[in-house]
């Protein structure tokens, strides 16, 4: 079996300089890489602190008009945390559910790309 590990997901924005400022200022996320490539495409790389998986957006990486993302999730230790770092980053974040299969706080981006922050439960 070979090995496949998921380390950049593309989602759609309508301005890229804003999600610069949200996922880079706003959430505290690294920008790895923010480079206008040409008039068309300008590719931008942020990363979850912790995470293995980044996100890219931009210009010219989607097809125009490609709806925001229902179902973006990142795990944290302590959804409590993660939920009160939110709020004081001035992110519109819900308060924490209990599920059976975690706990979970949401939020969306300024573009309507729907995040689940999960705290896994113990096993």
């Amino acid at each position: 079996m070979v090995d496949y590990r998921l380390e950049l997901v593309v989602i759609p924005v309508t301005d890229v300089d804003r999600a610069v400022e949200f996922y880079g200022t706003t959430l505290g996320w690294s920008v790895d890489f923010n480079q206008i490539v040409s008039p068309e495409l300008r590719f931008v790389q942020v990363t979850p602190p912790g995470s293995a998986c980044s996100i890219a957006f931009g210009t010219g990486l989607l097809p125009e008009g490609t709806a925001p993302y229902p179902g973006l999730q990142v795990v944290t230790p302590d959804a409590d945390t993660a939920h009160d770092d939110l709020a004081a980053r001035g992110v519109a974040v819900g308060p924490v559910h209990d599920l059976a299969w975690g706990r979970f706080v949401w939020f969306d981006d300024p573009d309507g790309n729907h995040w689940a922050v999960q705290q896994l439960p113990k096993r």
